[in-house]
């Protein structure tokens, strides 16, 4: 009865569902409950949001607007649910007007539009946020736009946001060292080095797949990535850390910035729900060069031999192939 309440849902929120099921049918809450932890029938599963090589795209999207000054910024009203906006919209809008955008920067999983007076728009998209230059997908979801002076192309960038997951935010210097400190985030994943790497990940007990997700080890893979970088790494995603020698760290280390550069080469990955698009509302095209990545029960693209597995690690899907990805 969960699953089929869930289709029915579609894109709503993980909120909205949990109402859902508590209004129609009390007595299955608590079930509903169990069979979403363990079954790991949640929304983050069904659609994964942006990892770096999005995120990055969507950096590169807005490098048009390096140099030009905001003339104002709108809130749009929307019947969906709101995201949070840091500060206040009338604050947002009072320390943005008039200032010119210096650079475009991104650290792990968000956008940072850094503005003369040193302060950073902080555009995080989470589960499926994106940033635009051009007309969205749909222009109920359209959360903050930012004008542009002038009549130069683009005229405005914009944050958009089907589930309402993300966050648009000011930071000032000090609040972005707070905020992003490397207590907070660790490297950076396409520019850490192998022995930082290699010593960040050994100490973990963890398995291998679940501490590449921790952004205090290593700040922007997220579950494809992750299952491609350690697929190419003929890693299985059950190792524990702690087990794996230097020289498999120092394989899943080359395959990550092999993986992440590629797809970011490809402008990202847009799934089949088509979420991420980037800067120009276009497609990413990783997806077609995905190697087991939600390939479950098809043959293996490498041996041949084997049909991909699905397991699920800290209540996310791994896909991988047991007979090239061994525990030895």
């Amino acid at each position: 009865m969960v699953s089929s309440t869930t289709a029915t849902l579609g894109h709503t929120s993980v909120d909205a569902l949990t109402s859902f099921v508590r209004q129609k049918n009390p007595g299955m809450f608590c079930r509903y409950k169990c069979v979403y932890r363990y079954n790991a029938i949640s929304f983050s599963e069904c659609h994964p949001m942006p990892e770096l090589p999005e995120v990055e795209m969507m950096r590169r999207g807005l490098l048009s607007v390096v140099g030009r000054t905001i003339a104002r910024v709108e809130v749009p009203r929307t019947a969906y649910r709101p995201i949070q906006i840091f500060p206040s919209p009338r604050s947002l809008a009072a320390r943005c007007q008039g200032r010119k955008i210096v650079d475009i920067q991104r650290i792990a999983k968000r956008v940072l539009v850094r503005l003369c007076s040193d302060d950073r728009i902080v555009l995080q998209p989470k589960m499926a946020g994106i940033v635009l230059i051009a007309d969205p997908p749909s222009a109920g979801h359209t959360r903050v736009v930012f004008y542009l002076q002038g009549k130069k192309t683009p005229n405005q960038f914009q944050y958009w946001d089907r589930r309402g997951l993300g966050t648009v935010s000011l930071w000032s210097p000090e609040e972005i060292s707070r905020q992003l400190a490397d207590d907070v985030l660790g490297p950076d994943a396409l520019t850490i080095d192998k022995t930082t790497f290699t010593n960040r990940l050994c100490t973990s007990r963890r398995e291998v797949k679940v501490a590449l997700l921790d952004q205090q080890i290593v700040a922007g893979i997220g579950n494809i990535y992750a299952a491609e970088i350690l697929f190419a790494a003929k890693i299985d995603p059950q190792r524990r850390c702690n087990e794996l020698s230097k020289r498999q760290c120092g394989n899943i280390h080359r395959e990550m910035i092999r993986i992440l550069a590629e797809a970011i080469q490809y402008e990202g990955s847009t799934l089949s729900d088509g979420t991420y698009r980037n800067a120009i509302n276009g497609e990413g095209s990783y997806q077609n060069h995905h190697l087991v990545y939600d390939r479950e029960g098809k043959p293996c693209v490498r041996c041949g031999c084997s049909i991909v597995k699905r397991i699920v690690q800290a209540q996310r899907s791994t896909f991988y192939c047991p007979r090239c990805q061994t525990q030895n």
